[in-house]
């Protein structure tokens, strides 16, 4: 089974770049991701709340295990959350379009984390 296929099973999903903007792929991940059925937990410290679904300031914040972590934001402030996701010890990580970084794959290569480039919202349509 690819890493892609072995995360769409996981079902506890952390969205970093969330918005509450419609027309951003931030939100449409996240109603996308829920409308299918995973627990998602948006991260954006300047939202209280997307569409019901109750946002997080950081991934540590987040009160449930995290299985996945999807970016949708650029590649310096992915390299920060990447530390942070090692803290965690999360091990899976998918990057949008505009998010990756040969920085973010070494990175991960060096910590165990596996990536998976592409977009959920595509994925999950």
């Amino acid at each position: 089974m690819t890493i892609k296929n072995e995360t769409l099973k996981m079902k506890n999903w952390a969205v970093v770049g969330a918005t509450d903007k419609k027309d951003k792929y931030g939100y449409k991940i996240v109603k996308t991701l829920d409308e299918n059925g995973y627990n998602v937990f948006p991260i954006n410290p300047s939202l209280d709340e997307i569409d019901g679904i109750k946002t997080y300031d950081n991934l540590s914040s987040v009160e449930k295990e995290i299985d996945v972590v999807d970016m949708v934001v650029n590649p310096q402030i992915g390299k920060l959350i990447m530390k942070e996701i090692t803290e965690l010890n999360i091990k899976y990580v998918w990057l949008q379009p505009g998010t990756r970084s040969d920085e973010i794959r070494k990175y991960a290569e060096e910590n165990d984390i596996k990536l998976v480039e592409s977009c959920i919202y595509a994925t999950l349509q």
